[in-house]
């Protein structure tokens, strides 16, 4: 039996909605179906006149610094204020939850989730499935319908300001093996997933939040690299697919694929076959408004073909509601808008949503920690090892001292105090110390002291994305030219290990949480092999 399969004790979590059919609702209530609002525990109040109106009709709830409880309870909140509707419909409750620099370990309350490259570079299809599986329970047990994730993008720009470790990788066979396992775990969770960000954002330059992105590939290019994990994804039934605000002058050389009829009409509804439902990403990043204001890019996109439209934040949803039905009514196109209602209400209708028979799983205790553990073993790459410093063998008749030091933002402080652990239980030394994400002159004065007759150093790198944090790099390479048994992590983006050429010995984790770093703790001691596999192609090691 598939690990992600266990059984599972259910029960019923929502009230009887009634019997609600899509003919009974009005145009504004058909087109508030295809609207979603994003909201957060100090923002939710702003959103709840539109709510209550029937004009929303689901919710993104964003990242903040509260509890799982809160997070419960906030969803219990709008779901409450959506059965004050004229037709009491639920909201569908929807999540970014993809793991890598979309998340952080203090956000929501939710268990940490592997980066995307954390689970390629495992190669592990059953345990990246139980993962999402196991996670998947928990956005059920509070109430989240719809995630956001799996990434289908191929990284296969070393520079992608945005992706990054949010990618399985630069082999699109291996994006689609491991984007399907992750899909299907959310799917035997109950949990709806939408593959992101089509055609692919891969290749990209710039980030679509500040700018327009444009993909200059060939369509024969397009087709063997960036489409083929979601053409795949289609073929294997794939419920939701997130538009990329990207320009693809192969496809389309007037507009972004969120606002394209070829891309989404021709290309991912009739060549490719797609039956599901299409959401834009969010419409408050540059890349969108750039074009339109959020009211006129909404209208865009659902002319364009998109269904669930992604206002983003900071908006006054019954004014932008207004103007989208202003908009919508000019331009004469309520048939098109009722069509992607429609899906959306099905949907609902689908998930047991509107007749009160959506269940809820009972608790896995410890499950998740267990997957976590294992796969954490399996993704740590030993990426060289120039003079077979690994596993360090101290010298005899001596307690060994190790120095850590962690450039890290301090939110991890709580991840970081799993790298001593194992070299306790050996009885060896430990120091460490947490130096600032982008240091200063203190912290590589205190870093250098940790370091100072230890017979082992440890240092790691943080870089989010494409962009080279000058002082981590100038601190890092000091530390490493001065210290003869040098260990070098990269803990976020792989693609960082080209600043650091005279680092001997380089692992690769790909996140930075608790597991991985006890992983890599345990691979410096010898308790564990290295095992995993580069994601990417990196330029110094060809």
């Amino acid at each position: 039996m598939k690990r992600w399969l266990w059984p599972v004790l259910l029960f019923c979590a929502f009230p009887v909605w009634g019997t609600v059919q899509f003919e009974d609702l009005s145009y504004e209530e058909k087109l508030g179906q295809t609207l979603v609002v994003f909201v957060d525990v100090d923002s939710a109040e702003l959103v709840r006149p539109a709510i209550e109106a029937g004009k929303i009709g689901g919710v993104l709830i964003q990242w903040g610094t509260y509890s799982l409880d809160e997070t419960k309870k906030l969803v219990k909140t709008l779901q409450s204020w959506a059965a004050k509707s004229p037709h009491k419909i639920p909201l569908l409750i929807s999540i970014d939850y993809e793991g890598g620099t979309v998340y952080t370990p203090i956000t929501l309350g939710f268990d940490y989730l592997p980066t995307n490259m954390m689970l390629s570079a495992a190669q592990d299809e059953e345990g990246a499935a139980s993962i999402a599986y196991l996670a998947g329970l928990e956005l059920r047990r509070a109430g989240v319908h719809i995630n956001f994730s799996p990434v289908l993008d191929v990284n296969s720009n070393p520079n992608n300001p945005i992706i990054g470790v949010r990618s399985f990788g630069s082999d699109p066979a291996n994006v689609t093996k491991m984007g399907l396992s992750l899909m299907n775990g959310f799917k035997a969770a109950g949990i709806i997933s939408v593959v992101k960000h089509f055609p692919g954002h891969g290749d990209t330059s710039t980030d679509s939040h500040y700018g327009v992105p444009i993909v200059k590939d060939s369509y024969e290019q397009l087709q063997k690299v960036h489409l083929a994990p979601f053409a795949e994804a289609v073929r294997q039934g794939v419920p939701g697919v997130m538009t990329g605000h990207v320009l693809y002058p192969a496809l389309d050389s007037k507009n972004i694929a969120t606002f394209s009829k070829p891309i989404l009409q021709d290309l991912l509804r009739q060549q490719m076959g797609f039956d599901g439902f299409i959401v834009t990403d969010s419409l408050d990043m540059k890349s969108a408004t750039t074009f339109c204001t959020i009211a006129g890019c909404a209208v865009r996109a659902l002319e364009s073909g998109t269904d669930m439209v992604l206002l983003g934040r900071y908006i006054k949803p019954l004014a932008v509601f207004n103007q989208i039905l202003r908009e919508t009514r000019q331009k004469k196109l309520q048939a098109r808008v009722e069509e992607s209602a429609r899906r959306i209400f099905d949907l609902k209708k689908q998930m047991g949503l509107l007749d009160g028979t959506r269940e809820v799983p009972a608790p896995i205790e410890k499950a998740y920690q267990t997957e976590m553990e294992k796969i954490s073993n399996e993704f740590v790459t030993l990426v060289r090892d120039r003079k077979k410093l690994l596993p360090f063998v101290p010298s005899k008749n001596k307690k060994p001292t190790v120095c850590a030091v962690f450039f890290a933002p301090s939110r991890f402080a709580d991840q970081l105090v799993s790298f001593s652990k194992p070299f306790l239980e050996k009885g060896w030394n430990i120091r460490t110390y947490n130096a600032a994400l982008t240091p200063r002159k203190k912290d590589s004065q205190r870093a250098a002291a940790c370091a100072r007759g230890a017979d082992l150093l440890v240092v790691t790198s943080l870089q989010w994305a494409d962009k080279t944090n000058i002082n981590q790099k100038n601190a890092i390479n000091g530390l490493i030219n001065e210290n003869k048994n040098t260990v070098f992590i990269s803990t976020m983006s792989p693609y960082d290990i080209k600043n650091y050429p005279e680092a001997d010995t380089v692992l690769a984790t790909y996140g930075l949480n608790k597991y991985a770093l006890q992983t890599a703790a345990n691979i410096i001691l010898g308790n564990l092999p290295p095992q995993g596999v580069l994601p990417v192609k990196l330029q110094s090691e060809n």
